[in-house]
């Protein structure tokens, strides 16, 4: 049996850079722990959340470079089961998999060596199978809703890269595997998360046919000890080949350290109290270039948001891609959930109230704002397009 332990428990707090978590252990130290996940983590890593940490020597021996932390987070709890974040560990869990006979379609493939250089990539394993050289890249997934698995949570220029050198690896006398590993056994369907990464979802359907591309979901037990059931997922090509495209809707989430009274276009000055505002928006065609220009702090204003952008101190956009207009559904949900903004913000052409809302915390520390957003983000592929 596989099992990452012993493990500590405690609470997160907070996280000041990507490989870097403020935790509370169950005593009630405040402690630092080496966060190995560059992912974003946003649903995941909530104020309150349980991580499983585990503790060595800063100094470790086997380190080029001592740690300035003697903590490790190795996973995170998700309703009542542990995610594991240490992407590190995700090669041994490849090779348990591997050495379990338990991957399917590569139950006859025998480990020759990990990390294999080729070109300018180094890949984890080389197999062999039949006789035949098998390249095989690991990805850890940890995102999941609504019966959907998405990698990856944060742009990837390396794995679209990947994609493209083990498809050129691809021929008959050689094969090109990418293995997700997905972190969680309810799931169904894997898809690439082409509302974060629309450019390593394009290569993902580009290279489909060059390679063997395996999504399998597992359980991990008490003690972060893997358990033996590994469930094979679906990818719904067909559903991706109409929704990988640069069209639909996004949040822009943005920050006043202090309110302040702003001359909204024809709406007039209007008064802004403290706090973050999250604003509806769509652009059924160049979504990306809508992002770009919006992302632009000086500029001539063209929509009421503009002026707005132009004063916040704190700037986010999220897409939500989607071949249908989702814009005014995405702004009932989080009517239910965020204090409305200004009447008629961002609404002069449909008939919401506002298209505007406001939060005194970070919606992005709110479990309700991630809800609502996988609802959209999330959508399995038997769900009708305009629901």
């Amino acid at each position: 049996m596989l099992k990452f332990g012993p493990v500590v428990e405690a609470q997160f707090l907070r996280r000041p850079n990507r490989f870097l978590v403020r935790c509370r252990l169950r005593e009630g130290n405040a402690v630092r722990a080496f966060l190995p996940n560059p992912g974003r983590l946003w649903e995941l890593l909530l104020p309150g959340a349980t991580l499983y940490l585990n503790r060595r020597p800063a100094s470790d021996g086997a380190q080029l470079h001592p740690r300035k932390t003697e903590w490790t987070v190795l996973a995170v709890e998700r309703e009542g089961a542990p995610i594991l974040l240490d992407t590190h560990a995700t090669n041994t869990v490849a090779r348990c998999l591997l050495e379990r006979k338990q991957v399917p379609s590569l139950e006859r493939a025998r480990i020759v060596r990990a990390e294999v250089a080729v070109g300018r990539s180094r890949f984890d394993f080389l197999l062999e199978e039949n006789g035949r050289p098998v390249y095989l890249e690991v990805k850890s997934c940890t995102l999941f809703g609504h019966g959907v698995a998405m990698f990856p949570d944060a742009v990837t220029e390396r794995g679209k890269r990947h994609l493209f050198e083990l498809a050129a690896l691809s021929r008959p006398r050689a094969r090109g595997v990418v293995l997700f590993i997905v972190y969680c056994p309810n799931v169904r369907w894997f898809m690439p998360d082409y509302h974060t990464d629309l450019e390593f979802s394009r290569a993902l359907l580009a290279v489909r046919k060059q390679l063997l591309i395996l999504p399998v979901g597992v359980t991990w037990g008490a003690g972060l000890a893997l358990d033996d059931t590994v469930r094979p997922l679906e990818t719904p090509w067909e559903f991706l080949e109409r929704e990988v495209q640069d069209t639909g809707s996004y949040l822009l989430i943005l920050r006043l350290r202090r309110g302040k009274a702003i001359r909204i276009g024809s709406l007039g000055p209007l008064v802004f109290p403290a706090g973050y505002y999250v604003y509806v928006g769509s652009a059924m065609q160049g979504l990306s270039a809508r992002i770009a220009w919006h992302r632009k702090r000086e500029k001539a204003p063209r929509w009421h948001v503009d002026y707005l952008r132009r004063e916040a101190e704190e700037f986010l956009a999220i897409p939500i891609r989607s071949s249908t207009r989702q814009e005014c559904n995405v702004v009932r949900a989080f009517a239910e959930i965020l204090e409305p903004g200004p009447s008629g913000f961002g609404s002069s052409d449909c008939r919401c109230p506002t298209h505007l809302f406001r939060s005194a915390r970070n919606p992005l520390h709110l479990a309700s704002f991630h809800a609502v957003l996988q609802c959209f983000r999330m959508r399995p592929p038997i769900a009708p397009p305009d629901t």
